[in-house]
């Protein structure tokens, strides 16, 4: 009996027949000496056909493999199972009075896939969510089990590897002792005046910081501070301070955000925007983001500024944020401290394509480099420019997978094969 499986926000249906769900490594192993082709699908929050197997292919969730969490205390590492989300990750971690060192905006993303595709959080100082990945854990086309750790030469290729490699069924990741975080929000940060040296200021005001905007207008509707109480209380000159709590989005409720109004909490509840137990919308939209280097963030909003009249229609809301770089071969953020530029569009795929076009032509002197689980329309040709080690990553691909069984069409675009 055919399934019908679509992502997370309803505009990709997988032609695959089914949603296979392995119960144990030697199910896995049966499944993938079968199959011409492999894609495993996390919590289905991609915005493109990055885990399209094809008609042929077999389409994974690991959602059924044992083996969960597994914290060491005395090391400060937990080990995380494929199918693991992040929700259930930071309470079983929080448990053990252990923190991760950031989060993204949701918790309801399956960690694998979040760090697969480059997907990170905020803060000058805070990598992508693959910075605290110390060992990979896979099992490639001819069933074997393969493990690299810091300190292989071939890590830089292993943790943002688009699931090119083989089927990630742990990852081992470092933790720190667990803190505390208060979310103050403020509004109406004026574009105008924003220089390099202010935006910087603005960005290192908290642990992690964000601006949302929806463009109607130049400057931000919004600055989300997320503190931690162990650091100092921010001056935030810039703008003032929220009468009440806010959504991201205009018009919608605050309720399934996170607490606002300088409450400190776990940060597990604090350094995502949205609530765990909460579902953040309906999936009624489509995302784009790019990273591109700090030192371009004005230029860049300027330049976004520049056709806000283009952008504003289709757009719900946009967020920047900061991410430090990390040396992830294929990570947006690999080898350059970033400032990243996030686009929640309206669910309607023949109107925001165009918009995407004319922001990426934009955007485009800025070197800009799409997340890899988002809508875009680079084409591959750039891509390969803007990635420096794209060569080594497609040797590793060649070596763990020579028939290319984990390349889909979008991955065998990405690698130019």
């Amino acid at each position: 009996m055919t399934e019908t499986v679509t992502n997370w926000a309803g505009n990709i249906t997988y032609t695959a027949e089914a949603l296979h769900r392995p119960h144990s490594l030697d199910a896995l192993r049966a499944l993938l000496a079968d199959a011409p082709r492999v894609r495993v699908l996390g919590s289905g929050h991609s915005f493109n056909e990055i885990a399209e197997p094809g008609e042929d292919g077999v389409l994974l969730s690991l959602d059924a493999l044992p083996g969960g969490v597994d914290v060491d205390t005395t090391a400060r590492t937990v080990r995380v199972g494929g199918g693991v989300r992040y929700a259930e990750l930071a309470r079983r971690v929080h448990g053990y009075g252990l923190a991760l060192p950031n989060m993204a905006s949701l918790p309801h993303i399956s960690v694998a896939g979040s760090v697969a595709t480059g997907t990170h959080g905020s803060g000058v100082g805070n990598g992508p969510l693959a910075s605290a990945v110390r060992e990979v854990e896979l099992v490639t086309a001819d069933g074997s089990v393969v493990t690299i750790g810091r300190g292989d030469p071939r890590f830089g290729g292993a943790v943002t590897s688009l699931g090119a490699l083989g089927v990630v069924t742990a990852l081992t990741l470092d933790l720190e002792p667990a803190f505390e975080v208060e979310q103050h929000v403020f509004t109406e940060l004026p574009l105008d005046g924003l220089d390099l040296a202010t935006f910087d200021t603005v960005m290192s005001a908290a642990y992690s910081v964000s601006l949302f905007t929806d463009w109607d207008a130049p400057g931000f509707r919004q600055v989300w501070l997320k503190r931690r109480t162990d650091q100092p209380l921010p001056d935030f000159p810039w703008a003032s301070p929220a009468t009440e709590k806010v959504h991201p989005v205009p018009g919608m409720p605050a309720v399934n955000c996170t607490e606002q109004c300088g409450v400190p909490g776990p940060w597990h509840e604090r350094l995502p925007h949205f609530r765990a137990e909460f579902t953040p919308s309906s999936g009624a939209e489509l995302q784009s983001e790019y990273l591109l280097p700090r030192r371009y963030a004005v230029e860049a909003l300027h330049a976004v500024d520049g056709i806000r009249r283009t952008v504003a229609p289709v757009l719900q809301t946009c967020e920047v944020r900061t991410v430090a770089a990390d040396e992830q071969w294929l990570s947006p953020a690999h080898g350059r401290d970033s400032v990243a530029l996030h686009f929640t569009w309206v669910e309607d795929t023949e109107a925001v394509l165009p918009v995407v076009r004319r922001l990426e032509e934009a955007l485009d002197p800025f070197d800009a480099r799409p997340h890899w689980g988002k809508v875009f329309s680079v084409p591959a040709t750039v891509l390969h420019a803007r990635y420096p080690r794209l060569k080594d990553f497609r040797a590793l691909a060649h070596d763990l997978d020579p028939a290319g069984r984990f390349a889909n069409a979008f991955v065998r675009g990405v690698l130019g094969t």
